[in-house]
């Protein structure tokens, strides 16, 4: 036998893997945070070139798979892309996207952004849209491309040309505004219960397709630079900008929807829409928490009106959360947040999600706050805002301020490769906010103004209404009175000190009954309760905090006469529909629009 050799004392042990050494993570002498340590360091690198550093290092493994990962080597393995493609680069560069992520930042346009200087100064035919108009700010932009498909790549392109062959028209329209990565609030969209899917399904499937082409245009470069590196290890990334190609987190597309029978048709087209395939895993546990198709649900109440019927067809549970990855051959539902390329929610799972109210199923106790997956969205979509509106509108504006903050902690996230404006707290600039909705409501209008901040302008839609009195079809009196109010903050106060001096005496002077006081807001409608009962009035009411048991005990008093007013709240009329009520007084213009009618009540 040979004589054995010597083992180096550095050596690893037969049987065991060596592992490698990770690189560590910088750290300061003031006592911040890791991520507050991480992002200052790499502010600090932007400006000063660290000596000999390797690009390797700065690079995470292409070995890790984990969820955490910004793209894993499943993915990367099936994706090289050859750093001699000069044309390809050139193509890419001229697309909207890559004009949108490398635009940089000058202090005069945050200052304007900051201090919402900027006005809507021109405007373009909104086609198929009655006496409708766009309106923007910033420069106007060009129309449809004849090519539809223009800006979008690949398998995406070839897809979509099979799928949506027919009806492209609108679909172009708006896809076309979506692509401008512009902030907008289209609110006059004719939605499927009010007997407008057609109009629904083309805008449904526009931003989707703008979702889409995000995601994999931002897929597609991480890949493109990954493989970059790897062919040249002498590549310094810290020299390059356009190796700044990711977040602070992997998730850049935010749907914001008000029920889960909604979430579950654009799940399913959004799936469609996208030429991967799905886990069936994935899709099982889905259709087992958000119903199964259309065609399964369950016969429509006769006594309801249309619309009622439609929207509240199927599971209308308001609390899901959950996450969509995109990987080279699949769609994978129900993926870790900090995997995820989206993230589908309602305003009110993830505010919970936020404050750390959910509870842990073996502790029974709050769960940690955790929100740095929404530090680097993107894309926000709120769908079916008027539906959100007769939730709790404060959820969705605490979601929305909550968004592109700095994280709390790192997620195996390479510093070096993160885009200056996230690191530089402009993320929120550089933000897509998409607004959809039937009606516009003055909530609408403040969030649009005061939490859409997006650099490249806004584009809303501005509507000539001719109004809905002809359409009612009862020949009833109708009597409109007049109040003066000093200014918009007083207005409130003043349409109550009206009521209370001037038209309740009329109510109480009166012998007849029947009297259905409709009160449009929840403040209102405390506010109006409190003053019935300081009167000591003969009136029952109906709110959304009521029980069932009271809702009826209220609703037989009045129709027997017992009790000469119900008072009855809008979001209440929302859910339940009731009817009722021979003389109508409307507190405040309400927000349904159309939906609300003499007959439904």
């Amino acid at each position: 036998m040979g004589k054995l050799k010597p083992v180096s004392p550095m050596a690893t042990p037969r049987g065991q893997k060596r592992r490698r050494d990770k690189p560590k993570r910088p750290v300061l002498d003031d006592g911040l945070p890791d991520s507050s340590a991480g992002i200052i360091a790499a502010k600090a690198a932007r400006r000063e070139k660290p000596p000999n550093e390797s690009p390797q290092v700065l690079h995470q493994n292409d070995d890790d798979d984990s969820d955490d990962c910004n793209v894993s080597s499943e993915d990367e393995a099936h994706d090289m892309i050859s750093n001699k493609s000069d044309a390809f680069d050139e193509m890419e560069s001229s697309c909207s996207f890559q004009r949108h992520v490398t635009h940089v930042l000058a202090n005069d346009e945050v200052n304007a952004l900051v201090n919402q200087k900027s006005k809507f100064k021109w405007e373009m035919p909104a086609e198929e849209i009655p006496k409708s108009k766009w309106v923007g700010t910033g420069e106007k932009i060009k129309g449809p491309s004849d090519d539809l498909f223009v800006d979008v790549k690949g398998k995406l392109k070839d897809h979509w040309q099979k799928v949506l062959s027919d009806d492209l028209n609108y679909r172009s329209r708006f896809f076309s505004l979506c692509n401008s990565y512009r902030d907008i609030m289209h609110c006059n969209k004719k939605p499927f219960y009010l007997k407008g899917s057609k109009v629904d399904s083309s805008t449904m499937d526009a931003y989707l397709m703008h979702a889409l082409s995000h995601v994999h245009r931002t897929r597609d470069v991480v890949i493109k630079n990954d493989a970059k590196l790897r062919n040249d290890a002498n590549t310094d990334v810290m020299e390059d900008d356009s190796y700044r190609d990711q977040g602070f987190t992997r998730p850049k597309v935010l749907f914001l929807l008000p029920l889960k029978s909604i979430a579950r048709r654009i799940v399913k087209r959004l799936i469609q829409l996208s030429p991967l395939t799905q886990k069936d895993n994935s899709m099982g546990q889905f259709k087992k928490e958000f119903g199964e198709s259309d065609d399964e649900l369950e016969e429509p109440n006769s006594s309801k009106p249309t619309d009622f019927n439609l929207l509240f067809a199927g599971d209308v549970e308001d609390h899901f959360l959950f996450g969509i990855k995109f990987t080279k051959k699949s769609v994978k539902l129900y993926s870790n947040f900090y995997a995820s390329d989206i993230i589908v929610a309602s305003p009110l799972a993830l505010k919970l999600k936020i404050d750390g109210g959910e509870v842990t199923k073996k502790k029974g106790r709050p769960k940690e706050n955790d929100s740095d997956f929404l530090s680097s969205i993107e894309i926000v979509v709120v769908d079916y805002a008027d539906v959100i509106s007769m939730q709790n509108w404060s959820h969705l504006h605490a979601v929305l301020e909550q968004l592109n903050h700095l994280p709390s902690k790192e997620h195996v996230t390479n510093v070096m490769r993160i885009r200056p404006w996230y690191l530089d707290e402009q993320a929120r600039y550089y933000r897509q906010t998409i607004i959809l909705s039937s009606h516009l409501t003055p909530e609408m209008n403040a969030l649009f103004n005061g939490l859409c901040l997006n650099y490249e302008g806004k584009i809303k839609l501005a509507t000539e209404f001719t109004g809905v009195l002809p359409k009612v079809q009862l020949e009833i009196r109708q009597v409109y009175e007049r109040f003066d109010a000093s200014s918009i903050g007083e207005l409130d106060d003043a349409r109550f000190e009206y009521f209370c001096t001037k038209v309740y005496p009329k109510i109480q002077e009166s012998d007849e009954g029947g009297v259905l006081l409709f009160a449009s807001s929840y403040f209102e409608y405390i506010r109006l309760s409190s003053f019935l009962k300081s009167q000591d009035a003969s009136f029952c009411r109906i709110g959304e905090a009521t029980s069932q048991q009271d809702i009826s005990r209220a609703r037989l008093w009045f129709f027997e006469g017992q009790k000469k007013i119900l008072l009855y709240s809008e979001r209440s009329h929302f859910f339940h529909r009731y009817r009722s009520g021979e003389d109508i007084i409307w507190s405040s213009t309400h927000c349904q629009g159309e939906r609300i009618s003499i007959q439904s009540l």
